[in-house]
């Protein structure tokens, strides 16, 4: 064997490696990626239940419960998968809960703070909601969201966005 032949060797050994190497790298990030957007989903229906909660609290007083399990687990993926600013929309959402709860259970809030607060609160969903939606779903996806839906759910959700259209 000669110099050369070591040289080629090496050479393609070299090539093989890196190819590889990045090939490896790509498959991680698109797995990531497939992953964080999985986790993106998840928050977004329980933002979507959570927005309506919030949208039948301000519009007839009647609080249920908000849900951030899924949030709190999935974070860390969502974290290093959207920038800052959409990831501080998302926990802007989730940070209003504390008011919602005080809205809930405070009988000494006056009518138009507790309005004002859940009108905040239910922005601060709609907000989030409208960053993720393109983000975790097609175009398809996204127009067909609502296809097995129940006629009220449906009209739940189109009364909420009709009422954050006009102001609340």
């Amino acid at each position: 064997m000669n110099a050369t032949q070591f040289l080629i060797g090496v050479s393609g050994a070299l090539v093989g490696v890196i190819g590889w190497l990045f090939v490896g790298l790509y498959i991680q990030r698109r797995a990531h990626n497939m992953q964080a957007r999985d986790a993106g989903r998840a928050v977004y229906f329980e933002l979507s239940a959570n927005r309506l909660a919030v949208f039948i609290a301000a519009q007839y007083a009647v609080f249920g419960e908000l849900n951030r399990s899924t949030y709190e687990r999935l974070l860390p993926e969502l974290a290093t998968w959207l920038p800052a600013a959409e990831l501080q929309a998302l926990v802007l959402a989730y940070l209003g809960h504390g008011g919602y709860q005080q809205a809930a259970s405070d009988s000494e809030v006056p009518q138009n703070v507790r309005h004002a607060a859940l009108s905040g609160i239910l922005d601060a969903h709609r907000v989030a909601l409208d960053l993720l939606r393109p983000r975790v779903f097609s175009k398809k996806e996204i127009e067909s969201l609502n296809r097995y839906a129940g006629s009220e759910y449906v009209r739940m959700i189109e009364a909420a966005d009709a009422a954050e259209r006009v102001g609340g």
